[in-house]
């Protein structure tokens, strides 16, 4: 279903990809190309049976798209893993994780081994810092950790032991931008692995494989999945590093379960037209925060303040609807009354579903090559839903009133 370049099928545009990817007659049970039923039904199996010894003999546990052993998946994982793949044209293939930090730790154990070095962005996701000094330490893997916006700086801090360079742009809590091309350019030179989580942007926004990076990562429990009811985690790799993400999780027993991929696989069909609202959405705050005098700053890629937003011009297809900003002073109690004032935003950990969410989130702990400045004032991140913007910014408004109040004591 999906288009070719040159001489071929005319290449889909994404969103059309996002709709057509993943079915298959023969996982749709559809009879012809245009008869059958619209979406992949759940396949749920532990065991599959065979017709005799030697067709029990004939398939192997690598074998793509054929049942072997419920952990090898069924044609509803399958579905939901091709669809992956074709959001980003220069996969080979996607591997399912049962959650976001599962994938990464998928990843890394797939290029990494004992006495290698790692470089990781400072501003990386919390749990992905605690698997680099706990698991990747203990396995003698070392980490060192860049400036996000180092770029084509970061040939200084390659060794002859760096293995692998992990991104993630824009960062968790502080939302910069890296210079994807520039980095991918140094790692190249020197034959090294590129990983990129892509969660904020998802391969709609952010063709990572496209960029050059060798193996994107994304938690698929945000915007894929899009209704905060499902974990999971994809990895997806170029041809080269495909069969080893494909042989590390299937050591690891690693696979997400049929339901819950059918789950992933209804929110992807509208993962467009969502990041597309929840961006638009999401600006329109920023803007207006901008302007108001409680806040000190606003950590949002779109705006021409956040770090790297030249970057994000360059490479980014939109925004999607995540970002943070700076009070202007106070502390945990006055931040705390702000959020605890607010009534269209859940007070909650994770991201990407339909409804909104406001988190006191604090980066001065989890920063060592770039410190945060813990003197600067609170910082509250963001998840803009598919609320009206109108209504999400008069609740802030009224919140802002909470802070005041709490600010004079």
């Amino acid at each position: 279903m999906s288009g070719e370049d040159g001489d071929g099928e005319r290449m889909l545009k994404p969103a059309t990809r996002l709709v057509q990817a993943g079915r298959r007659a023969e996982w749709t049970g559809m009879p012809g190309d245009r008869g059958g039923i619209v979406n992949p039904p759940v396949w749920r199996a532990s065991t599959i049976l065979y017709e005799d010894v030697a067709h029990l003999r004939g398939t192997h546990m690598t074998d793509q798209h054929k049942l072997y052993y419920g952990r090898r998946g069924t044609p509803t994982s399958w579905a939901l893993a091709e669809a992956i793949t074709q959001m980003e044209p220069e996969a080979a293939g996607t591997m399912l994780f049962p959650s976001g930090v599962a994938a990464i730790a998928g990843a890394l154990l797939a290029v990494m081994r004992p006495g290698d070095e790692l470089l990781m962005v400072d501003s990386a996701y919390g749990p992905t810092r605690a698997l680099c000094d706990g698991l990747l330490r203990e396995f003698g893997v070392v980490t060192r950790y860049y400036d996000p916006q180092i770029g084509a700086g970061i040939a200084n801090l390659v060794s002859d032991k760096t293995r692998a360079i992990f991104l993630e742009s824009p960062g968790s809590l502080t939302f910069e931008v890296q210079d994807i091309p520039a980095i991918v350019a140094v790692a190249k030179a020197s034959g090294i692995v590129t990983l990129l989580d892509n969660t904020w942007a998802t391969p709609l926004l952010l063709p990572g494989l496209g960029l050059g990076v060798d193996i994107s990562i994304v938690a698929c429990t945000k915007y894929i999945v899009g209704h905060s009811d499902v974990m999971m985690g994809s990895v997806s790799a170029n041809a080269a590093l495909w069969p080893r993400v494909q042989r590390r999780g299937h050591m690891l027993g690693q696979m997400a379960s049929p339901d819950d991929c059918w789950l992933a696989l209804r929110g992807l069909r509208t993962l467009a037209v969502r990041l597309k609202e929840q961006g638009a959405s999401a600006l329109k705050v920023a803007q207006w925060l901008e302007e108001r005098p409680e806040v000190a700053s606003v950590l949002h890629p779109a705006l021409p303040s956040c770090p790297g937003h030249d970057a994000w011009t360059r490479d980014f297809r939109g925004a999607s609807g995540l970002f943070a900003f700076e009070l202007r002073g106070g502390g945990e109690a006055e931040r705390a009354a702000f959020i605890d004032a607010l009534g269209l935003f859940g007070i909650g950990y994770s991201w990407g579903g339909y409804e909104s969410l406001a988190l006191p989130v604090d980066p001065d702990g989890l920063r060592t090559a770039t410190p945060w400045d813990a003197n600067r004032g609170p910082l509250v991140r963001i998840n803009v839903g598919l609320e009206d913007p109108a209504d999400l910014i008069a609740d802030m408004d009224g919140a802002f009133g909470a802070w005041r109040a709490a600010m004079n004591g």
